[in-house]
């Protein structure tokens, strides 16, 4: 459970259950210890302990706290976040003493049927905790010819159903919130600029040189993230700035009272590793080399830039509100510059974002309507939050697991929404981003199987990235 979440769920429970007290576990060691004091020392009396995971398994004596804490029910928000039950944090929650366990997960399926198993033991410990091995086994393993696949695959999906059956209790919103207004799912393809497409062009055969014929590459995560930022923009590399005019910048620097006796080399070699917008700030910031930072139609010099200029002017006639989220914080830095440029009010929150403002950020803008955009990390943004105010979600970049785009998008579409919410993602055409989208598709057919009829149809699981990346390669 993420802070902001908690903070949703202090006031659901104090709004619907005002008679109950509340225990906010959460702080610095040295406060939870003066907690852990009063609970010993019986100096507090609560009825429902709220805590995030961290804290609760953070140091011997949190987890020491919760494993010899008589508790009725735990209730274990996101709980997608226990999908592995080799990991440490899955270990430390297990010892939690409960006689009730609940889940409560959007995403119970998010890669592979193992995962959900992994939440079923871990509702279901005494139950399933002998059987653990088996269930690795079961749904760990893989067909042993290709034709055998799709049959293979459809009978793990099913032995998965007949397993889960009678543990897991499914609400979708159509069935629980008929009054919900509809959401609508746009893909926006984008024609990358003359410019863009030459360079993600460069940067696609030099890569798949250095990949091709190599079935186990340890650079794969690297290559499809550099094309990934090529797709969203250009300025995510160091292209423009080139060798010759960093070493240009480096000697100007020495002119700086801060650099006049630094070593030119290094500042060269540091400049080498910077991306084209860092440089560009750096520009602004030294006044020495302030001539070299970069032209506004550079800075707006993206396909999707050309797309988002004119959907956003259309959504601003309308009277709509937009939430826009990207994966990469720069790209947040270079979209506040579109932002600014096109003079639209907006909020940012991401990462960097202190806890304590996070919530003042999310108020202001549910409040002040002349606030068009709220600009968000997607990981940061993307849960424990209520943005019912606006009615369009734009996913900048797309994850390559669409169940971190969904926790996202859902903070639009939601209880309190009272207009149609569209989604939109933005997908540069004829790159590395169309593999990702058939990625996100598959992955959620799972989801679709796992949760379908007895008699629905069923698909595979899907491929893994490296296998996707190479087909996007050519490879």
């Amino acid at each position: 459970m993420y802070f902001l979440t908690i903070d949703n769920w202090i006031r659901e429970v104090n709004l619907w259950c005002p008679e109950l007290q509340i225990l906010f576990y959460y702080g610095s060691q040295e406060d939870r210890r003066h907690l852990r004091m009063d609970i010993h020392n019986k100096v507090t009396d609560f009825n429902v302990i709220v805590t995030t995971y961290n804290s609760a398994i953070s140091s011997p004596e949190d987890r020491s706290l919760f494993r010899k804490m008589k508790l009725n029910y735990a209730i274990f928000d996101e709980g997608h976040m226990l999908k592995n039950m080799g990991s440490v944090r899955y270990q430390h929650l297990m010892t939690i003493n409960a006689k009730n366990r609940l889940l409560l997960t959007g995403t119970p399926v998010q890669n592979n049927l193992l995962e959900l198993m992994s939440l079923l033991n871990f509702v279901m410990p005494h139950m399933f905790s002998s059987s653990t091995s088996e269930i690795r086994r079961i749904f760990s393993s893989k067909a042993k010819a290709s034709e055998e696949h799709s049959s293979y695959e459809k009978e793990r999906i099913t032995h998965a159903k007949q397993i889960i059956k009678p543990f897991i209790l499914r609400r979708v919103k159509e069935e629980v919130l008929q009054q919900l207004p509809p959401k609508k799912d746009i893909v926006e393809w984008c024609e990358m600029t003359e410019k863009q497409e030459k360079l993600y062009q460069d940067l696609f055969s030099c890569f798949k040189k250095s990949v091709d014929g190599q079935e186990k590459n340890p650079e794969m995560g690297n290559v499809m993230m550099q094309l990934r930022k090529m797709a969203n923009h250009p300025l995510l590399h160091r292209q423009y700035y080139t060798s010759e005019k960093l070493r240009a910048m480096s000697k100007l620097m020495l002119k700086e009272p801060t650099h006049c006796e630094a070593n030119p080399d290094l500042i060269f070699e540091d400049m080498c590793v910077m991306t084209d917008y860092e440089l560009h700030l750096l520009c602004k910031q030294y006044a020495n080399i302030h001539d070299f930072k970069l032209e506004m139609d550079l800075i707006l010099d993206s396909g999707k830039f050309r797309t988002l200029i004119h959907i956003l002017s259309d959504f601003k006639e309308k009277g709509d509100r937009v939430v826009l989220f990207s994966q990469f914080t720069m790209m947040l830095d270079i979209l506040e510059v579109l932002l600014k440029h096109e003079q639209y009010r907006y909020l940012r929150l991401d990462g960097k974002t202190q806890i304590s403002n996070r919530i003042h950020l999310i108020d202001e803008f549910n409040s002040d309507m002349d606030i068009f955009i709220f600009l968000l990390s997607t990981k940061a943004g993307g849960l424990g939050i209520n943005l019912t105010s606006a009615n369009v979600v734009i996913l900048h970049d797309i994850d390559c697991n669409p169940y971190n785009d969904k926790q996202a998008e859902d903070r639009c579409h939601r209880v309190g929404q009272t207009r149609e919410v569209q989604v939109i993602r933005l997908i540069s055409k004829g790159t590395i981003e169309e593999s990702m989208l058939k990625i996100s598709q598959q992955k959620l057919k799972l989801e679709q199987d796992m949760t379908a009829t007895e008699t629905g149809e069923e698909g595979a699981i899907p491929a893994d990235i490296a296998t996707l990346l190479k087909a996007s390669l050519g490879l």
